[in-house]
């Protein structure tokens, strides 16, 4: 098993992009993402997401959107919260594609409205494409975003027609921590 850990390691950096000089692990309830940043194409929100690392700004909080064959979201969660409402990054759409693992900041209809929230493509979503920041993509845990993706869920309803449907974790999928990996 050591061998296999060692290998996979090895692999992992043998085939890394070059753009990856950092990476972020993303230790959850449910297994350990690692994901490579796009320094180049998106410098602000790179820049602005591993801030809200070294805060420990996502320690304990969940993934708690979660849609089969879309994304899986992370961050507040809570429009009114101050910190997302104080540290908006202004959109960088950029030419990495939403494929399986890609990492992009969620907004809401205004593209400047980027701030904590985050998700992790479950599926290629190209309809995505060029109206949401990519920032990252996943190098290692697919596995534990399918996992996530594949929990059992519950709509709850948003907004003030009820028209927005939130597929909630019926058990918390936490993310107990991220910490960065220099290269």
């Amino acid at each position: 098993m050591k061998r296999f850990y060692l290998l996979s390691i090895w692999l992992l950096f043998v085939t890394l992009p070059t753009w990856a000089q950092q990476l972020a692990k993303i230790e959850t309830n449910l297994g350990d993402i690692t994901i490579a940043f796009y320094q180049d194409d998106a410098p602000a929100t790179v820049a602005h997401f591993k801030s809200l690392i070294t805060e420990n700004w996502y320690n304990n909080k969940t993934f708690y959107r979660v849609v089969k064959g879309h994304v899986i979201q992370a961050g507040s969660g809570d429009d009114d919260d101050v910190t997302s409402i104080n540290r908006r990054v202004k959109a960088e759409f950029n030419k990495n594609p939403h494929i399986l693992g890609s990492v992009g900041l969620a907004r809401s209809e205004d593209p400047n409205s980027g701030s904590t929230e985050f998700y992790i493509c479950d599926a290629t979503r190209s309809h995505l494409d060029g109206k949401y920041t990519v920032f990252a993509q996943v190098v290692n845990g697919l596995d534990v975003v399918k996992k996530i993706s594949n929990v059992q869920v519950k709509e709850v309803w948003l907004g003030d027609n009820k028209q927005v449907a939130f597929h909630q974790p019926s058990s918390p999928v936490v993310i107990h921590k991220i910490t960065l990996i220099d290269m």
